[in-house]
């Protein structure tokens, strides 16, 4: 006989009834059609720019806090090897801009530019005329190896003696571009490449050394650039704008094949002094560079174009600068009418994005003046160095290597 005590009723009926709800839901679900998904809109990865919603603190530097000496400008640059315009994206300005840059150079707090690319023989004296007799104080200027005479016979011996020559005219150091390691070749543009530590070069090492004229060294590129240019490529928009910028495979060195040789040009003439641009194109690895400056007491580096790198690693960059304060040169790599390298464009915003790095302790801010980041799809923070690195760094680092006042 079926119970009938009201709790088991209650219970039965709850049961059946949940049982045939449960039953209804199953039935429809299988007999309603699939929902469809809104088409999603394609977007194209240069059209994506997202706003930061963070809220954090913005300080805008409009000037240095101390004069300046940038070391590393192009602000006069001449194509540098036959038939290769490599990276000239000037050439020889006119009068009228030179003096728009030293009003903008006025309004940073920027006392004097170097500029790298002077040239040399006739090419460095339109230089100086151009530019450091033009503003006396406010320009210096580097000569330039002669690379198209390579293969004429007693070459060594007579680049040693244009270093002299250049040293009469005016020129304060030597810069050497990336050309060597990675264009000059044999013959010019075919044949072998030449490498950085080929002896052909040791005597302009060794003069530069006894003339007291630094060397500024370009050796290599980005990490990225010696990668496939893949989906893993941090750089892979930027070596898709520009892909001859990519020295992965051909008969290209490896980067670190690159590296060892300048070391070594290093390591062979310890009284010449040696400015490794860009971080000593190592600043993905400030472990790396930081040994080579332990190993190397003529070694110092500048910071040119390479926020991108320096700024999304602030703890270990603003040790870096901390430990290395006497051996840190400010530069740029600041070029007038590089619209399409924005991150080296000479006009104010590039500059107070590096004042803005070195003085301040903000987070997570462009390092460059584009709508889209020009490196790699990344921001930077502040390192908020003290004044006393500030100054020297800014300052008196490059005023003891060139002969200048500190301040």
């Amino acid at each position: 006989m079926a119970s009938t005590h009201p709790e088991a009723s209650r219970r039965t009926f709850l049961t059946s009834s949940f049982a045939a709800v449960g039953a209804t839901a199953v039935a429809c679900r299988r007999a309603a059609p699939p929902e469809e998904k809104p088409a999603k809109a394609p977007l194209a990865l240069e059209d994506f720019r997202p706003i930061s919603m963070l809220k954090v603190p913005e300080t805008r530097i409009e000037k240095a806090k101390f004069p300046v000496i940038d070391v590393h400008t192009h602000v006069y640059m001449y194509p540098s090897l036959p038939g290769k315009d490599v990276g000239a994206v000037a050439a020889v300005i006119p009068p009228e801009q030179v003096d728009q840059i030293v009003k903008l150079m006025d309004e940073l707090n920027i006392k004097l530019m170097i500029n790298s690319t002077g040239g040399y023989g006739e090419r460095l004296k339109q230089t100086i005329e151009g530019l450091v007799q033009r503003h006396p104080g406010r320009f210096l200027t580097m000569t330039e190896p002669a690379w198209e005479r390579i293969t004429e016979p007693g070459y060594d011996k007579w680049q040693a003696e244009e270093i002299a020559r250049a040293k009469e005219m005016g020129a304060v150091g030597i810069k050497v571009l990336k050309i060597l390691g990675l264009y000059l070749r044999e013959r010019l543009t075919e044949g072998p490449l030449i490498k950085v530590d080929d002896p052909r070069f040791d005597p302009m090492w060794e003069a530069a050394g006894k003339l007291g004229l630094p060397v500024a060294i370009h050796t290599s590129d980005p990490d990225a650039f010696f990668t496939p240019v893949d989906n893993r490529n941090e750089r892979w928009e930027e070596l898709g704008n520009h892909p001859d910028w990519s020295f992965y495979g051909k008969d290209y060195p490896t980067k670190p094949e690159l590296l060892a040789a300048r070391n070594r040009v290093i390591a062979r003439h310890p009284k010449t002094i040696f400015i490794g641009y860009h971080v000593a194109n190592h600043p993905e690895d400030l472990a790396e560079v930081s040994s080579w400056l332990d190993q190397y007491p003529n070694l110092y580096v500048d910071i040119g174009a390479r926020l991108g790198e320096l700024g999304r690693q602030p703890y270990t960059a603003r040790k870096f600068f901390l430990k290395y304060q006497d051996r840190i040169l400010f530069g740029t790599d600041a070029t007038p009418n590089a619209d399409a390298y924005p991150q080296q464009d000479l006009k104010p915003e590039m500059f107070r994005i590096y004042f803005r790095f070195l003085e301040t302790m903000d987070e997570y801010f462009d390092y460059s003046p584009a709508p889209t980041p020009p490196q790699g799809r990344w921001r930077i923070y502040g390192i908020g160095l003290p004044d006393e690195v500030l100054k020297k760094v800014y300052h008196n680092n490059a005023a003891r290597l060139f002969g200048l006042k500190p301040i």
